[in-house]
């Protein structure tokens, strides 16, 4: 057996979309995409008749076989995987329904075909056992392929690679072709330009101020730009028609995409100029006229050039590891990294509705109103007075040709920089309105919670919503909740310390400093548990502010809420008022116009005052009416001589417990009338304007800025910091613990200096011996020995999850993300704390 002497050939197939192979029975396909492709990306007929019909070569189970192989290359083709189909397809039917689905997800298809000689596949089918049918149904096959083979090209299939026996199919290597739209591997930083419109004055002017430095040819034209600090430039298209000077911004851009500089898709009107160009029947309108005849005075060569370069641009650019997208008139999320005609319809013209305006210009879909994807996606198209952010994309036109500016998008700062034009060099169509804003379009909608969802965060990680507990946070924040503008944050729940064998104690300092010990946290800090409401407070410098950062108009300058999102009062705008001129000291220091700040309202008895009378005074007058008249009882009936000294010891002891246990909750009751009595105990910043403080702040800098605040609104959180490996700072810590529940104190919460690991509990509360009698009952210290067994496993893990999404909500905020994704992390917080509700109720 001679050795074979046919050369390698490369096949170049998509690096995500379909390839089909034909071939006939017995042609070698299921090996051949052994070879070539990972198991995972191979679906066969054969396989999926044996899934429906436990044999693979059950005929009769073929059209179940076909649906279930047509679900799952649907499903994969949509999560943007390559899906290589392992079937004969020598029918232009099958292939056709194939073809059809590639296109219904907007990916590339092609086509392999092994074509074997006829008799070498009848000997392999003859040499399987399996394989029962006769020479015939081969001699089929085989016709039918060789009928395909003159049409294939016309099916649809980008490419069509045609391997003739078996030595070709021996010798072909696959390369997988990333699609032209996809620069993942770019990483910016960018700096990213709106529509020019031919005004070359204004971008030169604008590069300037982007720190760009501009190269000129011997004539004085502007040819290339470059960055010192290696920015790339990001054009969104349109650089041609209307404005004084198509040649010239064609010239510069052209040079900076020739220098690796620059990137440019193409706009709509580079995509008319091209026909125009290539003598195609256009309308010549909306500026169109104006490039013609700029480009004729041009050299034959730079036409060319221009046109070639026009030609080239391609409809969209996926970069940075597919954070950011950019497109001329944008993209939703299922088209981003796709190839299709409706793909580049989308990105060139928007989503039309097929109607006119009364300008007689197309009536555009506002797809960002319902953007929900990970991609930031920047474009123009559509001028717009300003650049707004509208649901993590954002529009860059902002009519430089029409006499407004020309706008650049740094990225990833997101950082805008506009230049304003020299003159208006066109007369608009129509007046410039905003296409909506973020205020409006970007809010919660039912879709964006409602069901069993997954929630993926940076500090949460993955965290699991049920559809049973999200029932119940809806009704909770659509019902009761304040403005959800001001909801930016949610506190979650604290676990309690694990339990102390200490002789009278179910909780005890000595054990949150062993666990912190034990997780690696070196420092911690101990915070006066107050007992109070938890109260998450959002204040403004002023009115202006609030419009201006939280888009609330209607005067209000802040919100102070509960846990649950609840205002705390009917009128609270006194308090907000208060809290304004308390943290002015603040606004200037950190030099923001807005904070978050985590608090406690005090006393605890201005918000739960009913409470306390239903729930623990009932109980305690009840106690303390009863217990005195039943030891007048046993005290008659031992003077009569009865034996009842342990009832007596008992009833004694109860009624020691009901009185300590009256003591506990009204240390916690004061007078208030209105808001007068009521003070604000914080003790973290959470959050001011670009910086989420929770994040970047140790406790030390919180306590610290938080204690420099002189207002008898505040109440201050006494606090120490103690070092774990030192015994003095333990003892010391523990007997300022005792001494603050000895006089009426609920105890304090002891936290990691710094933020650390997500593993690591974010804070332990060690509540005092005398305030647990609230908690589990006047007489809890009667069941020490079953309340040591608690489980706070589920608790823990519950105040991780809540605290991870926390720090992700105020996070989106800072950074300026859609205000639904802000809030599906502050619902995530009410729902794991929400008792679940029957979905079908």
């Amino acid at each position: 057996m001679t050795e074979s002497t046919t050369e390698a050939r490369q096949l170049s197939v998509p690096a995500m979309g379909m390839i089909v192979l034909i071939g006939v029975s017995g042609s070698g396909k299921s090996t051949f995409a052994a070879r070539h492709f990972r198991p995972t990306e191979v679906l066969s007929s054969d396989f999926c008749r044996g899934l429906v019909a436990d044999d693979e070569n059950d005929q009769a189970a073929t059209p179940d076989a076909f649906d279930v192989l047509h679900y799952i290359a649907g499903t994969r083709l949509r999560r943007g995987l390559l899906t290589v189909v392992d079937a004969t397809n020598v029918q232009q039917s099958s292939r056709a329904e194939l073809v059809k689905l590639a296109r219904s997800h907007d990916v590339l298809v092609d086509a392999i075909v092994l074509d074997l000689p006829e008799a070498t596949a009848v000997q392999r089918n003859e040499m399987r056992p399996d394989r029962s049918f006769g020479k015939h149904v081969v001699t089929r096959q085989h016709r039918d392929l060789k009928r395909s083979l003159r049409r294939l090209r016309k099916e649809g299939f980008r490419r069509v690679h045609v391997l003739h026996g078996q030595q070709e199919v021996d010798a072909v290597e696959i390369v997988r072709e990333r699609p032209w739209n996809d620069r993942t591997d770019l990483h910016g930083p960018f700096d990213i330009i709106g529509d020019v419109h031919g005004c070359v004055a204004e971008l030169r002017t604008l590069l300037g101020e982007l720190g760009w430095q501009l190269r000129y040819d011997d004539a004085g034209r502007a040819v290339d730009a470059i960055h010192p600090e290696g920015r790339q430039a990001l054009f969104v298209g349109d650089l041609v028609d209307r404005g004084p000077d198509t040649p010239g911004v064609l010239r510069l851009v052209m040079g900076m995409t020739a220098s690796g500089n620059a990137l440019s898709v193409s706009g709509n009107h580079e995509a008319k100029l091209v026909r125009a160009l290539r003598r195609a029947k256009v309308t010549v309108s909306h500026g169109l006229a104006e490039s013609l005849e700029q480009l004729s005075q041009q050299p034959d060569e730079f036409q060319a050039d221009a046109l070639e370069f026009m030609d080239g641009l391609i409809s969209h650019y996926v970069l940075d590891s597919g954070k950011l997208v950019i497109a001329h008139a944008g993209l939703k999320e299922s088209y981003h990294g796709r190839s299709s005609g409706r793909v580049r319809a989308f990105a060139l013209y928007g989503d039309t509705t097929g109607e006119t305006d009364e300008y007689g210009l197309p009536v555009r879909y506002p797809w960002a109103t319902d953007y929900r994807g990970k991609a930031m996606v920047v474009y123009g198209h559509t001028p717009v007075p300003t650049a707004e952010w509208v649901n993590n994309t954002i529009c860059l036109d902002t009519g430089a040709v029409f006499g407004g500016a020309l706008t650049a998008l740094r990225y990833p700062e997101r950082e805008i920089v506009s230049t304003p034009a020299e003159q208006q060099w066109y007369e608009p169509a129509r007046p410039l309105v905003a296409p909506g804003s973020e205020r409006e379009s970007s809010v919660l909608r039912i879709g964006d919670v409602a069901g069993t969802r997954w929630l993926e965060g940076i500090h949460a990680g993955m965290v699991k919503i049920p559809e049973e507990n999200a029932a119940a946070a809806l009704e909770v924040m659509s019902r009761f909740a304040v403005d959800p503008r001001w909801l930016i944050y949610l506190p979650p729940t604290m676990s309690p310390v694990a339990t102390s064998t200490l002789d009278g104690y179910l909780e005890h300092p000595e054990q949150a400093f062993e666990e912190y010990a034990a997780w690696g946290v070196t420092r911690v800090v101990c915070e006066e548990k107050h007992m109070g409401s938890r109260a998450i407070a959002v204040v403004a410098h002023d009115a202006d502010a609030a419009e201006r950062r939280f888009g609330i108009d209607d005067g209000t300058s802040g919100a102070i809420y509960t846990r649950t999102g609840r205002s705390f009062f009917d009128e609270p705008s006194g308090l907000v008022d208060r809290l304004q001129d308390a943290v002015r000291p603040l606004f200037e220091e950190l030099d923001t116009d807005w904070l978050a700040l985590d608090c406690e309202l005090l006393p605890w008895s201005a918000k739960a005052l009913g409470l306390i009378k239903e729930q623990y005074a009932s109980v305690g007058a009840a106690a303390l009416g009863a217990l005195p008249d039943v030891l007048s009882v046993l005290g008659k009936a031992h003077e009569r001589g009865l034996d009842v000294t342990v009832l007596i010891d008992d009833s004694q002891r109860r009624l020691e417990h009901a009185r300590a246990f009256r003591d506990a909750y009204t240390a916690y009751i004061r007078p208030t009338d209105g808001l007068d009595g009521v003070t604000l105990a914080p003790f973290q910043i959470l959050a001011a304007e670009g910086r989420a403080l929770a994040l970047a702040e140790p406790h030390d800098w919180h306590l610290a800025h938080l204690s420099r605040l002189r207002d008898e609104l505040i109440t201050p959180t006494r606090h120490r910091f103690v070092d774990l490996s030192s015994r003095e700072e333990r003892d010391a810590a523990t007997q300022w613990w005792l001494d603050l529940t000895a006089a009426g104190g609920e105890g304090m919460v002891v936290k990691p200096a710094h933020l650390t690991a997500s593993n690591v509990q974010p804070g332990l509360k060690v509540r005092g011996r005398e305030y647990l009698r609230i908690i589990y009952g006047p007489d809890y210290t009667d069941s020490l020995d079953v309340l040591r067994g608690r489980h706070l496993g589920k608790k823990r893990n519950l105040a991780r999850r809540e605290h991870g999404l926390g720090l992700d909500a105020l996070q989106a905020f800072v950074e300026r993300e859609p205000l639904w994704k802000v809030h599906q992390s502050v619902f995530a917080v009410l729902a794991l704390e929400s008792e679940p509700v029957d979905p079908r109720l």
